[in-house]
């Protein structure tokens, strides 16, 4: 086989442009609304399972905020995250895992709940469950609810495949059902790797000279595989 030209590690970057909606639609529009014009609620809390795109969306509205020209950050949080000093300057602050969170963390986005309100500034935060199931401080579950709460839906496999076959349409080939079964078994489930794995495979058929079948699909995963590139791949 020929050198891939596609690196499976070089995922796209998440922004609210790539991000395929799904039953996660309302909130997508509202994110929108709120981080290019600055316009809507300025307090949100989304909720999700890994790989439901709780992360993408955070990520994606930060990129969004700062193309528009705001002061944005975000962060994921760790047990050992101490938030920045300069936290409180921010006029968009996205923060990540709050559940994770130690207590000197919390005690510092508590603050920075507060400070936001004052500032009218876009507090988006995003954990595991909804605030009330949260093991944090009271008050700072409080404040994560004052404005809208979302749980993110992940996408069913239907979903997924309708995705990929619509993004293929695009590319110019058709993804037949048996190579969309095909990747959703053996290929990682996130709609990010999804993605990138058929832009591999539609640069691959085109070196190859070669249709997108499920032979052409399993032998770009093995490459994938044997190049250690990181991607999980079953059998």
């Amino acid at each position: 086989m020929k050198q891939l030209a596609f690196d499976f590690a070089s995922l796209p970057p998440p922004t609210l442009h790539n991000f395929i909606a799904g039953r996660n639609a309302e909130l997508l529009q509202n994110l929108r609304r709120v981080a290019i014009s600055g316009s809507g609620e300025r307090f949100f809390y989304l909720w999700g399972a890994p790989g439901s795109g709780r992360s993408h969306l955070l990520r994606g509205a930060v990129e969004a905020a700062c193309a528009a020209g705001t002061n944005a950050i975000y962060l994921a949080s760790t047990v050992e995250t101490r938030l920045p000093d300069d936290l409180l300057r921010r006029d968009c602050v996205a923060v990540d895992d709050v559940e994770r969170l130690d207590p000197a963390a919390q005690i510092a986005l508590f603050n920075a709940c507060n400070a936001m309100r004052e500032q009218h500034g876009l507090l988006l935060a995003g954990g595991n469950a909804p605030p009330a199931q949260l093991a944090l401080r009271q008050d700072l579950v409080t404040r994560l609810g004052w404005g809208l709460v979302y749980q993110v839906h992940a996408l069913s496999d239907e979903e997924k495949a309708q995705a990929l076959k619509q993004q293929a349409a695009e590319r110019g080939f058709v993804l037949g059902d048996d190579v969309c079964a095909y990747l959703l078994t053996r290929a990682p489930r996130d709609m990010s790797s999804l993605l990138a794995v058929l832009e591999g495979l539609d640069r691959y058929s085109l070196e190859a000279k070669r249709p997108v079948t499920v032979a052409l699909a399993r032998e770009l995963l093995h490459a994938a595989r044997n190049r250690d590139s990181g991607l999980r791949i079953e059998g």
